[in-house]
């Protein structure tokens, strides 16, 4: 049973998708389909039929609040799951959150810091710079003119997060029983998904660290600047960051006025998120032009770094085998290596998915290289590869989005930018650093001191082994009792091949020194009594290890 609030935001939000259209999703249910013909009736019913659907679902989000909008975003990125016409209409879904008081902002940040405003900056700019779902930016100045930019939660938005997402889980378990294409949505796992992802929103000490940390990846780099984070100012509910002035990306005529040179900027974006993927496994997944400016030097800034990307080692090396393989249409290898990777299940036919994935890329190839988006690329390979029951993962999806900003943003400011050539040199150079006398260097001497911590303990831990080994001690517990027979039986075995081998040296022993004194008579003494001493104890241990029966 729904707790009071939950349930008259339930009602709303029925209400809202019945105006717009989405009664489907209601009257599907067990508890509606009696009267669902009623639905007639309605007006909206008439008013919504030449309505996209697309567009629909993007105005009863946007009407339904914040978190919802926040909720499309994030669906939007899930192109593996969502026909294109309503990831396109997603994707344009916007933050439109009035700001909340000046005055609150202050009392939140004035309880983080347990002390005045006044105390922690010298100037606080009442008006916010931005305002959006989970929080919002006030430019301030601290004591000795350094600007700044404050980012500020929102009050009492945490209940409002969990009521919504509580009431995100009984919709999408409805979806998924009732509509019919509800099944491969998996909603109940998407919901799960964004709840991961909004819970760390919430957290700017979070966000903080993830500046910092690309902030230092990109120290030295003459292409990317990340603004600094003063962490003696930065709390969970606050974050305070260097404040910097550059030109709105999406401001093409103001980039042309400065002087910028949109090639060089298109390919350097390119080569800043592929840096960020395959030299430090941390990428910005959140890159849409509200986030990115530029110098007048033509060098990036990035802001927002609440939503953060990371690869680990295997997958970084299929995908880019896989970039490689795609452009050279070699879809056996792209095949193999989804197999190799763990992405699609082993018992996989080789030569089925190969045909899969050439039916769907023959198609994109025809184009001109310039003209392939190596995101789309990935999302039809995702696509198809759900037909194989592949699993795709998190990280593979932010990926995928990421991407697809990057190259619609590249080829926005400048239109003839050929992806692939400017990516090839770059996955090439890094595959020729993962293979060969290089690599092998770079993980020896990442291990040395691995090795040089251990290596002391080896005589002691080959010692015990052996000192086991002589005492009869080395071996596998085994409970089973038929196991505990074989292991006898394995050691009887084990012993009568000994037995066996020590008797066969005897009589090869035996034989050796009878044609040595035969050869050479008095060099051995009494070697014929010798040799049938040893002969003897030879066919002795032989006939021991015969096994009876």
């Amino acid at each position: 049973m729904l707790p009071s609030s939950q349930l008259f935001r339930l009602i709303y939000i029925s209400w809202v998708l019945a105006r717009h259209g989405l009664d489907d999703l209601i009257l599907a249910s067990h508890l509606f389909r009696p009267v669902r013909h009623l639905r007639l009736l309605m007006p909206w019913t008439w008013l919504n039929r030449r309505t996209a659907r697309g567009e629909r679902i993007r105005r009863s989000l946007e009407e339904l609040g914040p978190i919802f909008v926040k909720f499309g975003q994030i669906l939007s990125t899930r192109r593996d799951l969502l026909p294109d016409d309503i990831a396109d209409e997603l994707s344009s879904l916007q933050d439109h959150v009035p700001h909340f008081g000046g005055r609150q902002a202050i009392k939140i940040i004035e309880q983080a810091y347990g002390k005045s405003l006044d105390q922690v900056f010298e100037h606080f700019d009442i008006e916010p710079l931005a305002s959006a779902s989970i929080a919002q930016v006030h430019s301030a100045r601290l004591f000795g003119g350094t600007e700044v930019v404050v980012k500020v939660l929102r009050p009492n938005i945490l209940p409002v997060i969990r009521r919504d997402i509580g009431l995100m889980y009984v919709i999408a378990d409805k979806i998924a029983r009732y509509w019919s294409a509800g099944k491969n949505l998996r909603p109940v796992e998407v919901v799960a998904e964004f709840e991961k992802t909004i819970l760390d929103e919430l957290d700017l000490s979070r966000e903080a660290a993830n500046a910092s940390q690309l902030r230092r990846n990109f120290l030295q780099s003459d292409k990317l600047y990340v603004p600094e984070v003063y962490w003696h100012l930065t709390r969970r509910q606050v974050m305070v960051m260097e404040r910097i002035h550059g030109i709105p990306i999406s401001n093409i005529n103001a980039l042309h006025k400065a002087g910028i040179d949109m090639q060089s900027l298109a390919e350097n974006g390119v080569e800043i998120f592929f840096t960020q993927v395959f030299r430090d496994s941390f990428f910005h997944a959140d890159m849409h032009p509200g986030n990115i400016f530029v110098a007048n030097d033509g060098k990036y800034l990035a802001v927002d770094f609440g939503i953060m990307g990371s690869l680990n080692p295997t997958d970084q090396r299929y995908l880019a085998e896989n970039f490689l393989a795609f452009f050279n249409r070699d879809y056996r290898r792209v095949a193999q290596l989804h197999i190799d990777s763990g992405w699609v299940d082993k018992t996989t036919r080789v030569d089925e998915f190969e045909a899969a994935i050439r039916t769907v890329c023959e198609p994109i190839f025809d184009k001109p290289l310039k003209e392939i988006s190596f995101g789309h690329l990935l999302l039809r390979l995702f696509q198809t590869a759900r037909r194989f029951d592949m699993e795709v993962q998190p990280q593979l999806v932010l990926l995928q989005k990421t991407l697809l900003n990057i190259e619609g943003l590249g080829r926005q400011l400048y239109p003839d930018l050929d992806l692939w050539k400017t990516a090839k040199p770059f996955l090439e150079k890094w595959m020729a650093g993962q293979i060969g006398p290089r690599a092998l260097f770079r993980q020896l001497k990442d291990n040395v001191p691995l090795w040089a911590e251990r290596m002391p303990k080896i005589p002691n831990m080959m010692f015990e082994v052996l000192e086991q080994a002589k005492q009869g001690k080395l071996s596998v517990e085994l409970h089973s009792k038929q196991m505990d027979e074989l292991r006898r039986e394995i050691r009887k075995a084990n012993q009568r091949t000994f037995a066996a081998t020590v008797g066969g040296a005897f009589i090869i022993s035996a034989s050796v020194i009878t044609a040595l004194d035969n050869f050479q008579p008095t060099m051995l003494g009494n070697a014929p009594y010798l040799a049938w001493v040893l002969g003897g104890f030879g066919a002795a241990m032989i006939l021991a290890a015969w096994p009876r029966r």
